[in-house]
Order: structure tokens, then sequence, then C-alpha cells
């Protein structure tokens, strides 16, 4: 070990250290998707005269819960009453000043998301729990219409006068293009899958709450961009939200949020819904059916209010005919 290795370790002392669980749970109703969320405005580190939602969250105890997930669901359970399906493990998050919920001053809280999916956004028998669309935190992310207005009135101005008031040229010029790989401007192309990268750049810039209220300074952006969330937990939601879209590609996850039978309209919709982007009708239509992903069940639907269509499932033995079934979609928008 070298003496430079040695100097710095003899300042290393131990430190508290709470690992926390946050879920992300999706349903999509009405071809909107929606997140589970709680009222956190009764938490110590939230002013009581506020109303400010958070992800299902509870600390792992090692003496209590066998595994993370266990005690995932545990708290899930607990907080919301909602008994979880499928559940994966997102992504690790540990930034310093997080959060202090359920931990002393000296201790510093890792973060171990899950994305979990359901199909019934059923009704919650705790009343500080709550389904909420998440465009609600996100309302740049909807393309479904058109480029949401948010974006050409709010967004593009804020960022080009970020860009502007950059300290050099080189920078300036490199906060702009990093605005436009992230949002598309300039005849850029919209990826959905950049959902992080977006609220990340936002952060950056200033222009969410969340970054005066982590510096303890009045928030200045007016309207402000999507509602502000407890903690870091925009943050984790972005970061769910990205893979989901992602993984639609390649895993057939977008099944989770199905009923057992369905038609191609609701599952077209279902897909739509997540991504935030239309996508053409017959090409969709030939896609799925090309993957190998559904097959009829030879009945007829008339729920969907027009003309009757044929009710399909998810055919289950793809998942053993290739490594990476999936709706493999183009995610970009222009």
């Amino acid at each position: 070990m070298s003496d430079q290795t040695d100097h710095s370790a003899k300042g290393w002392r131990p430190h508290g250290v709470v690992i926390g669980l946050n879920a992300v749970v999706v349903s999509v109703q009405d071809e909107t998707p929606h997140v589970l969320v709680v009222d956190r405005s009764r938490t110590p580190t939230v002013d009581d005269a506020d109303t400010i939602y958070g992800l299902p969250f509870g600390p792992f105890d090692p003496e209590t819960h066998r595994t993370l997930e266990i005690g995932l669901r545990t708290w899930v359970g607990e907080q919301t009453s909602l008994d979880l399906g499928y559940v994966e493990q997102l992504y690790t998050f540990g930034d310093r000043g997080r959060d202090a919920f359920g931990a002393s001053d000296e201790a510093h809280i890792i973060s171990v998301g899950y994305l979990a999916l359901t199909e019934q956004a059923s009704k919650l028998h705790n009343p500080d729990s709550v389904w909420h669309k998440w465009y609600r935190y996100f309302p740049w992310e909807d393309w479904r219409e058109q480029s949401p207005n948010i974006i050409a009135e709010a967004i593009q101005p804020a960022l080009r006068q970020w860009a502007d008031d950059a300290p050099d040229p080189g920078q300036k010029t490199q906060r702009w293009e990093r605005a436009c790989m992230c949002f598309g401007f300039d005849q850029g192309e919209w990826d959905a899958e950049k959902v992080l990268e977006r609220y990340e750049l936002l952060y950056e810039a200033r222009l969410v709450a969340e970054f005066a209220r982590d510096r303890n300074q009045p928030v200045t952006t007016d309207p402000p961009l999507g509602e502000a969330m407890t903690s870091d937990h925009r943050r984790i939601l972005a970061t769910a939200m990205g893979r989901l879209r992602s993984k639609l590609k390649y895993r057939p996850v977008v099944f989770e949020l199905m009923p057992s039978t369905f038609t191609l309209l609701h599952l077209q919709q279902t897909v739509e819904a997540i991504l935030g982007i239309r996508l053409h009708k017959q090409n969709f239509r030939r896609l799925v059916e090309k993957e190998g992903l559904v097959e009829g069940t030879g009945k007829i639907s008339t729920r969907t209010g027009g003309r009757p269509a044929e009710e399909f499932r998810f055919r289950s033995e793809v998942l053993t005919e290739r490594p990476a079934p999936g709706v493999r979609v183009r995610t970009i928008a222009r």
C-alpha cells in the first residue's frame, strides 16, 4: 500500500448507513400510465403546510427482512395495502443528503429502487396513498398528440438562456448541444427513452423545484416544470420510466400491465401510453404478430365501444423460443 493511500485512509472513520427501499409501482388505466405515490407531508423532512408526494419507501431491516425484495414488498403493503406482483431491481441511489426519513442526523441513506408493474390500479385502503398520472410529474414526456406546449413555451427558452449564460463560448456550445440531444431542438429527434437525461439537464439548469429546495433556496420557476416530489424521488421515477420504455423492446413486460385477454388496439394503446408517442396501427400489428408475442383466443370483444374486435392473449412460449422477445418499436418522435 502506497504512502498516499495510507495517508488518506488515516482520516477515514466509519459512518452510519441506512439501506432504503423505494418502489415505482406502475399501472396503465384509461390509456394513461399511473404511479403509486404516498403523501409525505407529515414526514420530518417536509413542512407540515405543504402537500408533497413521494414513492413508497422504507428502511431495510436485516433482522426482519430476509431479502431486499421481501423488505420492499412489506413496506409497500404497509403503506399502500397493495400486494405487488412483477418486481425488478432498478438502480441504487446513494447521493449524500438525499433524505433523512428513518435515519439519524449522521446516517447516510442508500436507496435501492425497484420497478413494479400491475394490471389493476386497485382501490387503496390507506388514505395517504394514491394513484397519480406519471405525466403530472413529467408533462414534457407525453407526445401522443403533439409536442407538449410546455417545451416550446417554457423549456426551450429557459435552456437557451441557460446556455447563453455559460461563462465561455465553448461551454455555451456544449450546453446547447446537450439540450438539443435531450429535447430534439434544432430539427433533432425526440428519443422517448432519455427521460432521466432530460430531468437531470433541467435540474442542472436550475429549472426544477428540487434544485432550489435541495439548497434551501426559494423556488423561482414559474410556472413549475412538473410537480416536485420529496427527496430525489422524481429522479428515481425518471429512471424507472426510461428503463420501462427501453425494456419494452426486448422483454414482454407490457403484458404485466394487461388483463389476461385483450384486443390488439388495447395493447397498442398501452404501449403508446408508456412510450408517450403514437405508433402506426398496421405496422404495430404486423410487428406483434411477427414477433410471436400473442395468439388469438377465438373470441370477439365488444368492450371497445366501436367495432367488435378479436381477443388475444400473451403467448408465453415466446420466452423459451428466443432470448429477447419484446415489442421492438421505434421510440423516436419528430
